[in-house]
């Protein structure tokens, strides 16, 4: 049979395999309001969404290939049109940088931040950020290159800086880097003293500049509670209030015996205020109660003298010379203890009564004998003697009544 053209329905056509319109292969004819695949666009592929052929007013969205980007303003999609055929599609897609780098230390200016094509030769600027200042002798340009890539930023902000924070009382600051926006100092206090408010504070934003997070802290003096008491004691110079490193000493009472440290000192633990140790202890001897002592006196006296001679003027007193006695007291007590104080009390009136009693002695003694004496009175001693009947001692000095009337 002749390979020669057909007529179907006032169409020709050729066996085999036709070809459909924009030179794509089909192995049918459209039927009709149908368009086969749409065309070809540089740089990009149709998003097909498994659909063949396609009818009348479908529409076919391209994607740019990897490295391409659309050309803002063309048109990215085809329409299958009422003849068959697929509306005319310009190429859209063409080479570009990717978006611009992101600055820790500035932002893209607002006028590119919905923009996402980029061609060779492109610019974009960046202002600080808050917390930096201008470098005025740098770009803030930068640059899409013929590689799409962007050029270098210099570091064309700078940080600020916060200002000296000063000193902090009876503590210490420490600088870990800087003074610049970010960075952070820390705060502590010297030994015996507690850090009220906070240990680091950071340089950050405020308003239009930066400054300190925080003021500086205080250092607060640590004090211990009340010191604990004791039995049958007390402390010496008591306080109102007891601080870092305070010694408080403890004492007893009499007859009491202090056991343990005398003193104990304000510690600090964990920034809060202890004692150094336990409190000492009163300790007392048990004694019993004591009868009274029984106490058995003697007392030796001296027995009788022989007379005393005394030979005054008879226009002078009496001298009284001293007298010395002694006292012996035993005693002795039931019971083992002892009573010290009673015992001294005792013996001490036994005594002074002693001492009064030998005195009237003595005085009664020398009054006695303070009547007899010698005196020259240039008289007849024979007839004084016969006149008076008075009788002569063996002593002639001495002269005495005579027993017979």
């Amino acid at each position: 049979q002749d390979a020669r053209p057909s007529e179907v329905w006032g169409c020709r056509f050729r066996p085999g395999r036709a070809v459909g319109p924009f030179g794509r292969s089909s192995a049918f004819l459209n039927s009709p309001g149908d368009c086969g695949l749409p065309p070809d666009v540089p740089n990009a592929q149709p998003v097909l969404e498994g659909l063949s052929p396609f009818p009348v007013q479908h529409t076919v969205r391209y994607k740019c290939n990897e490295g391409f980007v659309k050309v803002p303003g063309k048109p990215d999609s085809a329409l299958c049109q009422e003849n068959n055929q697929w509306s005319e599609v310009k190429e859209f897609c063409n080479r570009s940088c990717n978006d611009p780098p992101r600055l820790l230390f500035a932002s893209l200016e607002k006028t590119y931040s919905n923009q996402n094509y980029f061609p060779v030769g492109s610019t974009v600027d960046y202002q600080c950020r808050l917390g930096y200042r201008r470098e005025r002798d740098l770009s803030t340009t930068l640059t899409c290159l013929d590689n799409l890539e962007w050029s270098k930023p210099a570091e064309f902000c700078k940080k600020r800086a916060c200002p000296n924070p000063g000193e902090l009382q009876n503590g210490n600051v420490k600088i870990e880097t800087d003074l610049l926006f970010g960075s952070f100092i820390s705060l502590s206090c010297n030994t015996g003293y507690k850090l009220i408010g906070a240990s680091s504070i950071y340089c950050v934003v405020q308003e239009n500049g930066v400054g300190w997070s925080d003021r500086l802290p205080l250092c607060q003096e640590i004090s211990c509670p009340e010191p604990p008491k004791i039995e049958n004691g007390m402390i010496k110079e008591e306080s109102s209030i007891y601080v870092y490193r305070q010694t408080v000493t403890y004492e007893c009472n009499r007859g009491f015996t202090l056991v343990g440290q005398h003193s104990i000192y304000c510690d600090a633990e964990n920034e809060e205020g202890v004692w150094s140790g336990p409190a000492p202890e009163c300790r007392g001897r048990h004694v019993p109660p004591k009868p009274p002592p029984e106490v058995q006196e003697s007392t030796t006296v001296p027995s009788a003298q022989k007379p005393t001679k005394v030979i005054v003027p008879a226009t002078q007193g009496v001298p009284v010379p001293r007298a010395t006695t002694r006292v012996y007291t035993t005693g002795t007590t039931k019971g083992k203890g002892s009573s010290p104080a009673g015992a001294a009390y005792l013996i001490s009136g036994l005594v002074a009564g002693t001492v009064i009693v030998g005195i009237l002695i003595l005085v009664k003694i020398f009054w006695d004998y303070g009547k007899s004496g010698t005196y020259n009175t240039n008289e007849n001693k024979a007839l004084n003697v016969k006149f008076h009947n008075l009788s002569v001692t063996d002593d002639a000095s001495e002269v005495r009544p005579s027993d017979k009337l």
